[in-house]
């Protein structure tokens, strides 16, 4: 006799069904959403290294600032457009250049924090599959093993004719739970990795701009004579 998984499954009890009928789904969403992180990061990865490299390049804040909105959807818009804000108005408010200085670094701060919390949007997703996963299949395990002792002991024979489809459910549970759990996990990992690579980026970014904000400062202050007479 053929050995046929759709049959097994057509033929299996109703919590068996429910349970692989959930990790096929996980599997797929979970899929999916790796799919779009793998494409959505590796993007915003590539914008913010041609990103600080523009940036770098420009002149001065206002030609490295201005670099930056020919690309809206790049990570450090955001932060560049948080950092403007808070030094425009701290100017407008006419702080020292210390006070304009702090407040511009707690705005880039927030904006790279705004910008990493959406980056992990939706990760939370594939860590509960890749935990989740092999659970729900050992409870299809255990259920397996359940209906098999039960048929046991309501035939009152141990043949394998008797046990067989049970641990056959039981096991294909496990190797389904197994199968969305591996591919998320390593995916998971795989993104964290990404996610840091890209947090460093938007740190030495805020930095860069820092430094910049500094040197605009420092431009704009007046020139101070010592009063040594001149030869």
């Amino acid at each position: 006799m053929e050995f046929s998984f759709w049959g097994m499954i057509s033929h299996a009890s109703l919590v068996a069904q429910i349970v692989l009928g959930l990790l096929v789904f996980m599997s797929i969403g979970s899929w999916a959403l790796m799919i779009q992180k793998f494409f959505s990061l590796s993007s915003a990865n590539r914008k913010a290294l041609r990103g600080i490299d523009r940036f770098d390049k420009a002149p001065n804040l206002r030609d490295a600032v201005q670099s930056l909105g020919a690309d809206p959807s790049s990570p450090l818009y955001y932060i560049a457009h948080q950092g403007v804000m808070e030094f425009n108005r701290s100017k407008e408010l006419g702080n020292s250049s210390e006070v304009v200085v702090d407040n511009v670094r707690r705005a880039l701060r927030q904006g790279a924090a705004t910008e990493m919390a959406r980056l992990q949007r939706s990760l939370s997703l594939l860590a509960t599959t890749a935990n989740t996963a092999p659970f729900i299949g050992l409870f299809g395990t255990v259920w397996g093993i359940m209906n098999s002792f039960h048929s046991i002991g309501m035939l009152k024979s141990a043949s394998l004719a008797t046990v067989a489809p049970g641990i056959s459910e039981a096991l294909v549970a496990t190797a389904i739970g197994l199968a969305v759990a591996i591919p998320a996990t390593c995916g998971y990992n795989l993104f964290i990795g990404k996610l840091s690579q890209i947090d460093t980026l938007l740190v030495n970014f805020a930095g860069f701009f820092l430094n910049r904000v500094q040197r605009e400062i420092n431009a704009q202050r007046p020139v101070q004579r010592t009063g040594a007479t001149e030869l």
